[in-house]
């Protein structure tokens, strides 16, 4: 079955998808930022770079980070981290829901094939 991706471009030059959304639920679950990087095989650096593009695009954190030390670090997601996971979702589900239908057709035109 044909699967639907979706992007969401913003305003001025930023755009937020679904690598950037699982990144923030990972950071959630993990309540890190380097385990987050690592549950999705990627560098630390990579997922601080991405982090850092999202609070620039949204003009406010979406992660809290606490530095290592002693007790080691930690991340957390803000409430605007949230809610764009939360909204991203969202409109994930209502735009896979809109595409249903066709998508279905669009499978039964590759079966049909």
């Amino acid at each position: 079955m044909p699967s639907l991706s979706l992007r969401i471009n913003l305003d001025p030059d930023g755009r937020v998808g679904p690598g950037k959304i699982e990144l923030l639920e990972q950071i959630a679950t993990f309540g890190s930022i380097s385990a987050a990087a690592r549950s999705m095989e990627m560098s630390y650096k990579h997922a601080w770079d991405l982090v850092e593009d999202m609070n620039r695009v949204f003009g406010k954190s979406l992660v809290a980070a606490q530095t290592g030390g002693r007790k080691g670090g930690g991340a957390q997601l803000t409430p605007l981290g949230l809610a764009v996971v939360s909204r991203f979702r969202a409109i994930e589900r209502a735009a896979a829901s809109a595409a249903a239908v066709h998508m279905a057709a669009l499978q039964a035109e590759i079966d049909a094939g």
